[in-house]
């Protein structure tokens, strides 16, 4: 309600202060999407890479999984050195190496120059979802969570929704390797600015009082070390919940690289897409991915508001419901052949997965102990990388095996199904930390 005592202006900078929190979901979302511009570029660039170097649909597919399993393996020492040495510091140092890495892939013309520049990408780009859970665990309660994390997780569906022609653009006017050179530079320009402006919530100077209580009466408010807990990092792989995430991010990672790899070139051999229009046509299905994380946390607040199901659980149905209608329309998509149909079924499917991918990131926050939410949100994306990153390699072969797509979606289609059965039956219990 306005008050008469204000003026419109003080009133609107009242209500400012009353959302601080909200901003700094803003940086996670610029980060998110300059990480994935990042990795997306490789779909990009790859049918001229693939002329000028003489590389294959397998090469291609190996430097998809080289940079997943880098990416795979750093998320676990990515998410103790958050907790240990504070999620600013370590974000910071990856977002300079993940921006050089990046440039450095510009610049080589050999397979092993360009795998030795994918593994330097994986490693630096490990923290910054871990880092995002963790911010997000002590600037927002419980019921909120769900939906900043929707926002700043719909950064993976921007960076390849905006990448397209932007890319394509910068590609047919200067070449493949200015791709890569522009957004290294992009990472550098972001990181001063983050540096310069972000402050956790204890040492903020914009949060108001009645907004630094709303956000504490929840438990947030304070970022908490992995040094203040009675658990140690190891015992973590001892939690069914743990093991029920690391399976279920398995599940639907698989099916998000394939996307994410191959889209580019499955509209341009199977619906023979000329490059011009690729930067329209291959940006359309990510704006189904943007539409499923924002409006899949937005759902799993409004359930916890309405007291119809605890934040826990309201994320483990939406997972589940959104894992097997992935399921469906994944395995539907290669047996139809106009490309207005395909696109629209696309479309669905990253809807859902990325309501999936909101939600389990939201959810390390549910299950993980507050001085513990990086490692266990590392645990489940390791789980997931490592996993998923045999489906590009894997999805390649049998493109080059078989000659058709038709396997590659329906295996992954499956795969995507079984998210539901993880998240449902086995990720229940958070972690309760041990009384002193």
């Amino acid at each position: 309600m306005s008050s008469p005592l204000l003026s419109p202006k003080e009133e609107h900078s009242l209500q400012a202060r009353h959302n601080v929190r909200w901003t700094v979901v803003m940086w996670l979302l610029i980060g998110g999407i300059i990480n994935y511009l990042d990795r997306a570029n490789l779909s990009i660039a790859a049918p001229e890479m693939m002329k000028e170097l003489g590389l294959s649909k397998t090469d291609i597919g190996l430097l998809g999984t080289v940079f997943s399993w880098s990416y795979a393996l750093m998320q676990l020492p990515s998410g103790w050195l958050i907790d240990r040495f504070g999620a600013k510091k370590v974000y910071s140092i990856a977002v300079i190496w993940w921006s050089l890495a990046t440039f450095m892939t510009g610049a080589v013309s050999k397979m092993s120059s360009l795998i030795g520049a994918r593994l330097l990408l994986g490693i630096g780009e490990a923290p910054c979802f871990p880092t995002a859970a963790k911010i997000t665990s002590y600037w927002f309660p419980k019921k909120e969570r769900g939906l900043a994390t929707g926002i700043w997780d719909s950064s993976s569906k921007w960076g390849p929704a905006i990448a397209p022609p932007i890319l394509v653009f910068l590609l047919i006017s200067f070449g493949w390797r200015a791709l890569f050179y522009i957004t290294g530079l992009l990472g550098i320009v972001f990181v001063i600015f983050f540096l310069i402006f972000y402050k956790n919530p204890e040492k903020s100077r914009k949060l108001s009082p009645e907004e630094r209580a709303y956000i504490q009466a929840d438990g947030a408010g304070t970022e908490q070390g992995i040094q203040q807990s009675s658990i140690k990092w190891r015992t973590l792989f001892t939690y069914r919940s743990v093991w029920g995430m690391i399976l279920g991010f398995f599940c639907t990672i698989w099916i998000w690289n394939i996307f994410l790899i191959f889209l580019p070139l499955y509209l341009v051999e199977v619906h023979h897409i000329s490059l011009k229009e690729l930067g329209i046509y291959a940006s359309i299905p990510w704006i189904g991915g943007i539409f499923g994380n924002i409006f899949g946390g937005y759902l799993t607040k409004k359930l916890a508001d309405k007291g119809i199901a605890a934040p826990i659980h309201a994320k483990r149905m939406l997972i589940g419901i959104c894992a097997l209608a992935a399921a469906v329309v994944v395995v539907i998509i290669p047996f139809v052949h106009g490309i207005v149909i395909t696109l629209t079924l696309m479309t669905l499917a990253l809807c859902f997965i990325s309501a999936i991918t909101g939600s389990a990131w939201a959810l390390a926050g549910d299950i993980a102990p507050p001085s513990m939410v990086a490692s266990v949100g590392s645990i489940q994306n390791f789980g997931g990388y490592f996993g998923g990153a045999f489906s590009p390699v894997v999805a390649g072969m049998i493109v080059d095996t078989t000659g058709s797509y038709v396997l590659a979606f329906v295996s992954g289609g499956l795969i995507a199904g079984c998210a539901a059965l993880c998240y449902w039956l086995i990720v229940k219990n958070p972690i309760e930390e041990k009384q002193a």
